[in-house]
């Protein structure tokens, strides 16, 4: 346990839809991670909420078969930390809302009779954004918000009226330094290191600019189907599960300017203040739908569904270092891999080399698992001639000494837990981000149909120019 852990007050962690898919798959398990590390303050109770009556001894079983599926437990079913974690946890049944608070406060009532008054809540909403308002509103009537920490998945609005009024519902209850909007992309190795690499290493910190760069690239393609999701999918495609979310953020920490320093308010104050300069999305020029062969076939699907789920898009950030450099966003399902890549694709040197191999100088930084840094350069083939031939230098986050990487959803709840607000995108910030993607929801275009197994549409090359798609 560090300094800031232990500083901690006593806490209760109410977990909503602690029954629900997303918190057997994520929340919950880590929170074990958690623990298992001394993460969590000295005394802690998880109290989990959802609308069946559970007892505490069913709960604790449903989240050691989670923790058995998709945590630790799975490799390890005998971990000395279960029997510790299962003592701190607890159920309140009969949902949670204004008129109804269930067997929440009763709950709580007996944590706080372990803990002690003075307890710090920390509300984790796993459930549909359809429940935030309701369950908001619930916190403010029942006297749970003062001082407390929420916890909101994306997304936060589904268009940019759904966000205005849901933003403004959250602020007539909460501050907004309460207020902790999640995205699991940002709590990744690969983005947080991105700070890093470029502040603290000046061979980066120089090129990091509109004078070197040629692109930046953003690919987030996937191999996953959803098939099991289908109907959810239909009513929500890829742009408005990753563009305005996952890849805006992604593009943001690249093209911030320099923090005034590494803590948490100087970054997220220049992540924000870009995401002011991104210039609203052209659906005609800018962005290409897909919609993977055999899509309609699925149950949940209408037989005429223009749902796209393939989108490429090509971002303009109008600021001073990025101006007239593309920042090339790219998604999908059913694509021919799965790979949470930044290319920032390097232009060519001036002098006598006159021709490169393509795709030769490039910075690369891996998002997915505890994040890789990549770096081609062009060098001599080796051999009796002068032949020009990339070469590439890799480095695994997980491999540098004594690292000890946290998966995304354990180092975004260790930083609500401690205060730590860098990665999350403030009011504002999401607000700018809603304007510059409005055109594409108001007015997206047709989908073109993709082979499964393939990249994408075709149609989709020509916006990374005469660079292509790294």
């Amino acid at each position: 346990m560090t300094d800031a852990e232990r500083s901690l007050p006593p806490t209760v962690f109410v977990v909503y839809g602690a029954t629900g898919d997303l918190a057997k798959r994520m929340v919950l398990p880590a929170f074990y991670e958690l623990a298992r590390r001394d993460l969590l303050p000295e005394q802690w109770r998880l109290v989990g909420n959802g609308r069946g009556d559970v007892s505490h001894e069913d709960f604790a079983g449903r989240v050691h078969d989670a923790l058995t599926e998709f945590g630790p437990l799975k490799d390890n079913p005998s971990d000395e930390h279960w029997d510790a974690f299962r003592e701190r946890l607890r159920f309140a049944g009969g949902g949670f809302s204004s008129d109804d608070p269930g067997s929440l406060l009763d709950v709580i009532a007996e944590a706080k009779d372990d803990l002690g008054d003075d307890v710090q809540y920390v509300h984790y909403f796993a459930v549909p954004p359809s429940a935030f308002g309701p369950l908001t509103e619930g916190l403010a009537q029942h006297g749970l918000s003062k001082g407390a920490r929420v916890v909101y998945e994306k997304p936060f609005g589904t268009s940019p009226e759904s966000f205005r009024e849901l933003d403004d519902l959250v602020h007539s209850v909460l501050d907004e330094d309460q207020v902790f909007r999640n995205d699991h992309i940002q709590g990744k190795e690969g983005p947080q290191d991105q700070h890093v690499l470029r502040l603290a290493n000046r061979l980066f910190q120089q090129v990091w600019s509109n004078e070197h760069v040629a692109e930046v690239q953003i690919d987030v393609p996937e191999e996953l189907d959803v098939a099991d999701r289908a109907d959810f999918y239909d009513h929500t495609g890829a742009a408005l599960d990753m563009v305005v979310t996952h890849l805006f953020q992604v593009a943001a920490e690249v093209a911030m300017e320099p923090p005034a320093s590494l803590e948490p308010a100087d970054l997220q104050q220049a992540r924000e203040a870009v995401l002011a300069c991104f210039r609203p999305l052209d659906p005609a020029k800018d962005v290409v739908c897909g919609q993977f062969e055999g899509y309609r076939d699925l149950d949940g699907v209408a037989d005429d569904s223009q749902r796209e789920t393939f989108v490429a898009a090509r971002l303009w950030v109008d600021s001073d270092r990025w101006r007239g450099v593309p920042f090339l966003l790219r998604t999908g399902k059913r694509m021919a891999k799965s790979a949470q890549t930044v290319s920032l694709v390097l232009r060519q040197p001036d002098g006598p080399v006159e021709s490169l191999p393509e795709h030769g100088n490039v910075v690369t930084l891996s998002l997915s698992g505890s994040g890789a840094l990549g770096v081609g350069v062009v060098v001599k083939q080796p051999g009796p001639t002068l032949e020009l031939a990339p070469g590439r230098a890799a480095l695994a986050l997980d491999d540098v000494p004594g690292g000890s990487p946290l998966p995304p959803y354990v180092s975004l709840i260790h930083d609500v837990v401690v205060g730590d607000r860098s990665l999350f995108t403030t009011s504002a910030g999401l607000a700018k981000a809603w304007d510059a993607f409005a055109p594409l929801q108001q007015g997206p275009p047709t989908p073109v149909p993709y082979a499964p197994g393939s990249m994408g549409p075709a149609e989709a090359d020509r916006l990374a120019g005469p660079v292509g798609w790294v």
